[in-house]
């Protein structure tokens, strides 16, 4: 079991920047592929990023490449998405998720753990 709790969110201006954090519990935490995700109102939610157990490898959706960057700490049990450059297109409840799987996964449902989410709104 891995319980997950988001933070860092806000309200910043276009070109501005967010770190977003996500700290878990459970012994298992460096054994899971770590993913973001995304939810702007009236839509469904999407992938934003991804890092494997250990951090070698990592995945972003089209729209962040560049300007999002997802990192993990497995000692301190967080994964960490620094956000640059921001957009209001960015804005929406932003989730982190754990899947005891591996490669990344971009599907919502190959995730087994969710956050509560934190909101992100971009102002222009």
């Amino acid at each position: 079991q891995v319980q997950l709790v988001e933070s860092g969110g806000g309200l910043v201006q276009a070109g501005g920047s967010l770190r977003l954090s996500c700290g878990a519990s459970g012994r298992t935490f460096s054994s899971y592929t770590m993913g973001w995700f995304r939810q702007a109102p009236g839509k469904e939610r999407e992938f934003v990023a991804g890092i494997s157990w250990s951090g070698g490898s990592t995945d972003y959706a089209d729209s962040v490449k560049g300007r999002f960057t997802i990192s993990r700490d497995n000692v301190k049990k967080t994964v960490y998405l620094q956000m640059n450059s921001l957009k209001p297109e960015d804005t929406g409840v932003y989730y982190c998720a754990a899947d005891g799987r591996d490669p990344i996964a971009t599907r919502l449902t190959a995730y087994d753990y969710w956050g509560q989410g934190t909101q992100v709104t971009v102002s222009s």
